[in-house]
């Protein structure tokens, strides 16, 4: 009763306050209040008494996991007050700093998202977040082995049922045939997309976009993650595992909407992201929020052609490179 009260009394608040916000995005403003509300029960513990006593639990999507969960675990665990972590399959590595880390859901759900425990969840007018920290996923996973004559740039691409439709944020075939043949002279080129057998799934499907059959046909040359998970030099533990070694030894990136995006900004350097629509163009996400990860430069290409544009502006312009 109280949880619905105060949910009342928040939306009340987010009309008056943000009049001209549209109805579709107010709980996103009223979701934000609630988190911060529900920290302050923790306050004595988090900031006088200062021992382990935290127990995260998230099975929502990827992209919200990065983005809230993971830097908020790390803030615990850096103040002396993370006890343990659940999360779903293949996130071990990504929660090396857990004292106690299981690995339990073997789905992502979207219900899963709305996990109020946390600082923020999902989009927001507010990103100036306390109990948030970086975690240098780049300094933990860089290695010897992925390491190539030119400088390595990634390609992380997706192509996923988005909004219970079609996809609408990928890079197509030619898209990616542009990028290689504009950028292969100056980088070494790794393609990402990974199949539904190695990540955890959550409610959308995975299409067949025949990628890698054209990849390996028309430009060997470029490096698939596919193969070097196939030969793990690494000794990767899984997929996830295989991602940060190689992205922890890349500056350059350009990326997808979603999850795929948010895995590429914790790792620095450049990223370049196509999101055609979404709530994170209203909310800014990409400059507010996506820098925050890594302090990366993120741009933000919102069709093909600003894409391109992007490319040649950002990536082919010695100036641009980052220091």
């Amino acid at each position: 009763m109280l949880d619905f009260l105060s949910g009342k009394l928040l939306g009340l608040f987010v009309r008056i306050r943000y009049p001209k916000v549209p109805p579709e995005l107010r709980s996103f403003y009223k979701d934000t209040y609630r988190c911060r509300i529900r920290q302050l029960r923790y306050f004595v513990r988090d900031y006088v008494i200062r021992k382990p006593y935290k127990e995260l639990s998230f099975q929502g999507e990827f992209a919200p996991e990065l983005l809230f969960v993971l830097p908020f675990a790390y803030w615990h665990y850096r103040n002396g007050t993370l006890k343990s972590t659940v999360a779903s399959r293949y996130t071990a590595q990504l929660y090396f700093f857990s004292p106690d880390h299981t690995e339990v859901f073997d789905t992502r759900t979207n219900e899963g998202n709305y996990n109020f425990e946390m600082p923020r969840i999902l989009y927001s007018h507010d990103y100036d977040m306390a109990k948030w920290t970086q975690v240098p996923l780049k300094a933990v996973y860089r290695n010897p082995v992925y390491v190539y004559d030119k400088p390595m740039l990634i390609i992380a691409n997706r192509f996923n049922m988005e909004w219970d439709g079609p996809p609408v944020s990928f890079f197509s075939i030619p898209v990616l045939d542009f990028l290689i043949e504009t950028l292969s002279p100056a980088y070494t080129i790794l393609y990402n997309r990974p199949g539904p057998g190695h990540i955890t799934m959550d409610n959308s499907d995975i299409y067949e976009l025949n990628d890698y059959e054209w990849l390996r046909e028309k430009h060997p040359e470029v490096i698939l993650l596919e193969d070097l998970y196939r030969e793990n030099k690494a000794g990767a533990l899984n997929y996830n595992h295989l991602q940060m070694l190689v992205y922890a030894n890349a500056d350059h990136f350009i990326s997808i909407h979603g999850g795929t995006a948010t895995l590429a900004s914790y790792f620095g350097g450049q990223n370049l992201i196509l999101s055609k629509k979404g709530p994170e163009h209203y909310f800014h996400c990409f400059s507010k929020l996506y820098t925050k990860l890594s302090d990366a430069e993120i741009y933000h290409a919102r069709d093909d052609d600003e894409l391109k544009e992007m490319v040649i502006r950002h990536y082919l312009n010695p100036a641009a490179a980052p220091k």
